[in-house]
């Protein structure tokens, strides 16, 4: 997965970590998640043209989840941002007809149930799992009462 698509279920996740709340500005997110603010602006522009986020201008304005979180999964998110991704450039059908060993290729079923079994998982996986997981690994950190 490339650097920009795991930037963009990053700053996503955090959006629908904070749904109902007010605006995040991008510094925010850029803080919580560790993405470079120039980086995630550029994310965050295609995000909201592709109608996943809403951005309200102003000094109260910032970002925020368009929709409900369940109904977006990561592979949605990772195919706008990417394009069509395989785990083997045979796969793909615009690279892999170069390849002379495709006719009797026996390693291509491998591949396949690589891919299918990766887009399965990212499918299924929507934003509300990864805030509820996010919520749950957070409250199941102790609290660390020392000086």
């Amino acid at each position: 997965m490339s650097q920009k698509a795991q930037y963009a279920v990053r700053a996503l996740l955090e959006l629908a970590k904070r749904k109902g709340s007010a605006p995040v500005k991008a510094a925010s997110i850029s803080d919580a998640q560790h993405i470079p603010l120039r980086f995630l602006e550029n994310i965050l522009s295609e995000l909201r043209q592709a109608g996943m986020v809403d951005s309200v201008r102003g000094k109260e304005g910032g970002y925020l989840f368009r929709g409900n979180p369940a109904d977006v999964s990561v592979g949605e998110t990772v195919r706008l941002i990417r394009g069509p991704m395989f785990a083997a450039d045979c796969l793909d059908e615009k690279k892999g007809v170069s390849c002379p060993l495709r006719p009797s290729c026996v390693l291509l079923p491998l591949w396949e149930s690589g891919h299918k079994a990766m887009m399965d998982v990212y499918d299924s996986t929507t934003f509300a799992d990864l805030a509820e997981s996010d919520r749950a690994a957070r409250e199941s950190i102790p609290i660390n009462y020392s000086i």
